[in-house]
């Protein structure tokens, strides 16, 4: 079974974002990087599918040259090899467009089973699953907790609201987006990671073609509405203009 896993290289949870110059994106020559971490769930379910039925996992990512940092990491996990889209302009686009590049590179490999994260920890769109399986013409299915194969079918569970889960049935090829959770994370080894030096990456052009859907046109730091405001008067004249803003100001009374 051949099975795509689309990672994507997001800043790390710890690093302080810094907008750039435009206010429209971070400042990311100061970023620090790292696997968005729903990806690395999908990844792991892929690994452990291919244990149990065989094939090979091949991870697809879009973005500048800095991507191959995961891309690397999750060869060193146990992934067999690699596609890259390289384009600077890929790391900070929207979904369709991501989407797009990606499905122009997987278009010639017949995957049989596409697995994604649910969301980006950056933007969290939730949209470029969904979008790369309308491009590729394949059925899928979203926020997945199970994954089942039978003979030419995919058998899922879907997360619901309210605790409700579903379960639903798909023929193959199918696009799933992975619910993190799923699984328990696999790291790299020592001997992992001296394997994922010699093994291949595609590295590919983007064509620029696709028109974004979506732009970022500016990004700012939460507003602070908390403040201390001091009431000074005798401790009657205190409690009555306290009582008068909790009934008439935050209407508490």
């Amino acid at each position: 079974m051949k099975i795509a896993v689309c990672i994507k290289q997001v800043p790390t949870r710890e690093w302080q974002p810094r907008l750039n110059e435009a206010g429209n994106w971070i400042r990311e020559a100061d970023a620090t990087w790292e696997m968005n971490e729903p990806d690395a769930f999908a990844l792991e379910e892929a690994l452990r599918l291919r244990e149990r039925h065989g094939g090979e996992v091949v991870i697809c990512s879009a973005g500048p040259a800095r991507v191959q940092q995961v891309i690397r990491e999750a060869l060193a996990r146990g992934a067999d090899r690699a596609i890259h889209v390289q384009d600077d302009r890929l790391g900070a686009v929207d979904a369709w467009t991501v989407a797009n590049a990606l499905a122009g590179a997987m278009a010639g490999e017949r995957f049989d089973l596409v697995l994604t994260g649910l969301q980006s920890d950056d933007q969290g769109l939730g949209q470029t699953g969904v979008s790369l399986a309308e491009r590729l013409g394949i059925p899928h299915s979203t926020i997945i907790m199970d994954v089942e194969i039978g003979a030419g079918r995919i058998r899922v569970k879907r997360e619901l609201e309210g605790g409700w889960f579903q379960w639903v049935s798909l023929p193959m090829p199918a696009l799933l987006t992975i619910q993190s959770g799923i699984n328990q994370l696999r790291y790299a080894t020592l001997k992992g990671i001296m394997a994922a030096k010699k093994k291949d990456i595609r590295v590919l052009a983007w064509d620029g073609a696709t028109e974004p859907l979506l732009r970022i046109e500016r990004l700012a730091p939460p507003a602070r509405t908390k403040r201390t405001q001091m009431l000074t008067g005798s401790a009657a004249e205190v409690a009555a203009e306290l009582v008068r803003r909790l009934r008439e100001e935050a209407r508490a009374l």
